[in-house]
């Protein structure tokens, strides 16, 4: 399975025995996978096959299922309402006998509202099977149609992303190549510092002066944030070829990247670095946020 968007929407139609069938499937972002339907009545029997169909297709994405049913050939036919012609009539002769009258027609009981209706006349069992049959293949082509959406959408997303992550490893290459990291950049700023030490150095013995020259030398020294977000960048690369479920997991790798990046803006000793890893900031925010259309 490719990586998917958890955005997208499908729909199909056709026709099975003189009934007109729609499915429409709609897909939006959630947290997991929650699965809403929309049945006409008398179809509730179709709503295991959409759930089992959804979740064999998908793994995140709040998705809701429409199924529109309309008999082109329906032949309506009177229906007597038992209910109400009992009620019509028990009113009627509660009516007569206070006023003395004679019993109610036929045809003024029958006239009452709601006591016929014209209802349409219930499909054959065969004819009812292949509706089923052909509504529930409509199903499966609307439910691949949307794996196919989500799927376009998602290698759109993967373009956007790995470009994201040109954007992160080119500041990244700035904040490397930096003048400010080469050793004798970094000499001269532990020799103003250590001097600044030196000059205020009343009761600092050579234990304590040698601790903070290496706390010094620590802090001047980003090496271990750029391994560490190469190293991220390389595993968002590999989990955006995968051919799976990679929305968590790129969030995750998304936390760590900002991590990194706050800790090289506030170790950082030079103008230039702090505005690489600004920049990096920026992109990184915009990488996560992409992130949260991705299953």
């Amino acid at each position: 399975m490719a990586v998917q968007s958890m955005t997208g929407f499908s729909r199909t139609e056709g026709q099975a025995d003189g009934t007109r069938w729609a499915w429409e499937l709609r897909s939006v972002n959630g947290k997991g996978l929650d699965i809403r339907t929309r049945l006409p009545q008398g179809t509730e029997r179709y709503e295991p096959e959409v759930r089992r169909l959804c979740q064999e297709a998908f793994q995140r994405g709040n998705i809701q299922v429409s199924l529109s049913l309309d008999r082109l050939d329906a032949e309506a036919v009177p229906t007597l309402n038992e209910a109400a012609f009992e009620a019509a009539l028990a009113a009627a002769e509660r009516i007569g006998a206070r006023l003395g009258g004679s019993r109610p027609s036929v045809d003024a009981i029958l006239a009452v509202r709601g006591v016929l209706e014209l209802r349409e006349r219930e499909p054959e069992a065969e004819a009812l099977a292949e509706q089923d049959r052909q509504s529930l293949a409509g199903l499966e082509r609307a439910v691949a149609a949307l794996e196919t959406a989500r799927e376009a959408e998602g290698a759109a997303l993967v373009g956007v992303l790995s470009r994201q992550l040109d954007a992160i490893e080119a500041e990244l290459a700035r904040v490397e190549t930096d003048p400010s990291r080469s050793s004798g950049s970094i000499r001269a700023r532990l020799s103003r510092e250590v001097t600044i030490l030196m000059e205020n150095a009343d009761g600092l013995d050579g234990e304590r002066l040698y601790a903070e020259a290496a706390l010094l030398a620590t802090k001047a020294d980003l090496r271990e944030e750029i391994d560490r977000l190469e190293g991220h960048i390389a595993s968002a690369r590999t989990l955006l070829a995968n051919e799976d479920a990679v929305g968590r997991r790129l969030n995750f790798l998304a936390q760590e990247f900002n991590r990194e990046a706050n800790t090289i803006c506030s170790k950082s000793n030079a103008s230039a670095v702090t505005a690489a890893g600004l920049e990096m900031k920026v992109v990184i925010d915009q990488f996560r946020e992409q992130i949260q259309n991705l299953e």
